[in-house]
């Protein structure tokens, strides 16, 4: 018995030689996005109708961004994502909830320029550096003992 071939189950319509192809009516690629992501993890502030809430982003785009939240906000939700002194009007277009919090998946509105995206990057590289400096210095402060006890 020999093995199917899986290309015989295709008709030869147009639709399925575009799925062969894997392009969408735009030319996009089909399971790529349309815009590369930059992975990141620095604090951030989602702020919608029903209050602010501290996230973290976990990557960015030019065109959205993917949040860690301990309450994940409902798809549909606007906003805007307060970070590195920008406030980036957005909408939540998916909601996946964990027994520990969330990610919400949102699409920026207008989209994000490079030079923005580059911005955030920039920030998050020294954000990071001045995160472990700080810890450094309190390290040191404490092998010192030059820490003082918290009242």
């Amino acid at each position: 018995m020999s093995a199917a071939n899986p290309i015989s189950n295709f008709s030869s319509d147009a639709a399925d030689l575009k799925r062969l192809n894997c392009t969408t009516d735009l030319g996009v690629p089909v399971g790529r996005r349309a815009a590369a992501r930059l992975r990141l993890a620095i604090p951030a502030r989602l702020v919608s109708l029903y209050g602010t809430h501290r996230c973290i982003l976990i990557d960015l785009s030019s065109t959205g961004a993917q949040l860690g939240l301990e309450k994940p906000l409902a798809a549909k939700e606007a906003g805007f994502l307060q970070i590195a002194g920008q406030e980036l009007f957005c909408e939540i277009v998916r909601t996946d909830q964990g027994p520990n919090g969330g990610i919400n998946g949102l699409v920026f509105d207008p989209p994000l320029i490079e030079q923005d995206v580059l911005d955030m990057r920039r920030f998050a590289e020294h954000y990071e550096l001045d995160e472990l400096r700080g810890l450094k210095s309190e390290v040191k402060d404490w092998v010192e003992g030059t820490v003082r006890a918290r009242p």
